[in-house]
Parts: structure tokens; C-alpha cells; sequence
């Protein structure tokens, strides 16, 4: 994943977004999917997307990194998206998330808590059932924002241009 990753990420950052993750799964069907995002937006849309798909697909069929077929997905990390990066524990700090780590902390590997910031290199995390948690980025195996009314308030759209429209029309 680090080999593709190093090759993806120029890419995406020649475009102007930011590699949130890259991931390839899936059996004998496999995926190659790539979340993206706008750094001023955090968000991505349908035609950035594309812009994203058509310059890898490209420096994919040349560079032919994978050897078995795999199907191209690019997407937005979407409202409850993974943190994948250091600093997205201090973006999305006060809001809760699902952490999983590799190597347990005070007898845990999964923490739904509040995301209470970074210092160093460790996240911090307010959990209801034990206080103040502190991981190490490196410990931390996948960690996901939760779906709740603050994040979807914290969370503006792109645009809701053509809205009005489509309410109406249908």
C-alpha cells in the first residue's frame, strides 16, 4: 500500500486535493479506491472526481503497479469519514469517533469517544467510560468518524444550488 500511495498521492496533490486514503480490496474482483478531498472544502465533487480518475487511470496504465485486474474508485471520504492522518484527530476534535488499535490500551482495541486533539504524536480521546485516553498514531489500526446531529451540523455542503428545483420537480 506504501508503493502505491507514494504513487497515487503526487498525483492527487498535482490536481489540488489531498489524499485521504488509499485502499485495495476485494478477492478476484478487486478495487484500488482512492478517497480525495478539497482542502479548503473538505469535500470533493462528481467532476473532481472524475478529474482524480482520469489522471490516475492514466499513471496506472502506465506504471501497471497491480498486477491483477482491479476496478478504479474515487471518492469523497463522505460525512463520517476515516482519519487517517495525524492532523484529522485535531480537525475533528469534538466529535466522536470509533478507534481501533493494534495493540491494546488499559486492556481496550475499540474506543467510541469524543475526539479531543493531538499533542506530539499521540491522539487524545474523552471517553465516557474511562476519561482521557491517550494513543499513540502509530498504534492506531482504523479509526472512523460516528454519525451524529454535531457533525452533520458541523458539516456544510458544497453547494445546495438546484435544490429548490429538484424538490419541486419531483
Amino acid at each position: 500500500m506504501a508503493a502505491l500511495t507514494q504513487l497515487i498521492e503526487p498525483e492527487v496533490n498535482a490536481l489540488g486535493f489531498d489524499l485521504v486514503r488509499v485502499k485495495l480490496f476485494g478477492g478476484d474482483d478487486q478495487t484500488l479506491q482512492v478517497m480525495a478531498e478539497r482542502r479548503e472544502t473538505r469535500q470533493l465533487t462528481i467532476d473532481d472526481c472524475a478529474a482524480i480518475s482520469r489522471r490516475l487511470s492514466d499513471m496506472l496504465d502506465e506504471k501497471d503497479p497491480i498486477e491483477s485486474a482491479y476496478r478504479l474508485e474515487v471518492s469523497s471520504p463522505g460525512i463520517d469519514r476515516p482519519l487517517t492522518r495525524l492532523g484529522d484527530f485535531a480537525d475533528w476534535a469534538g466529535h466522536e469517533a470509533r478507534v481501533s488499535v493494534v495493540e491494546a490500551v488499559g486492556g481496550r482495541k475499540q474506543f467510541k469517544s469524543l475526539l479531543a486533539g493531538v499533542e506530539g504524536d499521540t491522539v487524545l480521546l474523552d471517553d465516557p467510560k474511562v476519561g482521557q485516553v491517550v494513543l499513540d498514531f502509530e498504534n492506531i489500526q482504523s479509526a472512523k468518524l460516528v454519525l451524529t446531529d454535531a457533525l452533520i451540523s458541523a458539516t456544510m455542503p458544497l453547494s445546495s444550488e438546484g435544490a429548490d428545483e429538484i424538490e419541486t420537480e419531483g
